[in-house]
């Protein structure tokens, strides 16, 4: 059985994040056909996190890295509405289930918040699990204008690191 709206808000909550609904249909994200955050170049609007801000996921510092490299972005970026509110790429699928049942959720961040530290499995790497048994975090995050990504991944390097896609900020543009 799939996990419920009301078992995904619980689970979010230690991170500081309040989930305010699932969003029904389609999502507008900036990403061109047939890419994903990773593949995409400065042509496409594609901002990294600074190299101080990349974090190997033996870090001892890893959560505090990437929350301060997180938040920048997010708040340079525009991720953020004025009630602090984005989307959410969210598994629903049940624990042990094997296909993804990806939903966006409506949240809204909190006062006290830790995405990176808080070990909130929806907001967890699968990946990072090749690396290391500690808790590695990895999401996707959109704008409510759909105007920016953000995608905080784990790379093949055993890294961890942000990296946004807002077209209407790219070169040239």
């Amino acid at each position: 059985m799939s996990l419920t709206d009301a078992g995904i808000a619980s689970a979010l909550a230690p991170a500081g994040l309040q989930f305010i609904e699932r969003v029904h249909g389609e999502v507008r994200d900036p990403l061109p056909p047939g890419k994903s955050a990773a593949s995409c170049f400065d042509e496409d609007g594609r901002f990294d996190s600074l190299p101080e801000e990349i974090v190997s996921v033996d870090d001892p510092d890893l959560e505090a890295k990437v929350n301060a490299g997180w938040w920048r972005m997010a708040s340079e970026c525009g991720l953020l509405d004025e009630q602090r509110e984005f989307l959410l790429a969210v598994d629903y699928r049940e624990p042990g289930g094997i296909e993804p049942e990806i939903d966006w959720v409506r949240v809204r961040l909190l006062d006290e918040w830790d995405l990176a530290g808080s070990g909130v499995p929806v907001l967890g790497s699968y990946f990072g699990g090749v690396f290391t048994d500690r808790f590695v975090p990895e999401f996707t995050m959109v704008s409510l204008d759909g105007r920016m990504l953000l995608n905080t991944t784990v790379w093949g390097n055993g890294t961890v690191s942000t990296v946004v896609i807002r077209p209407d900020r790219a070169p040239g543009h």
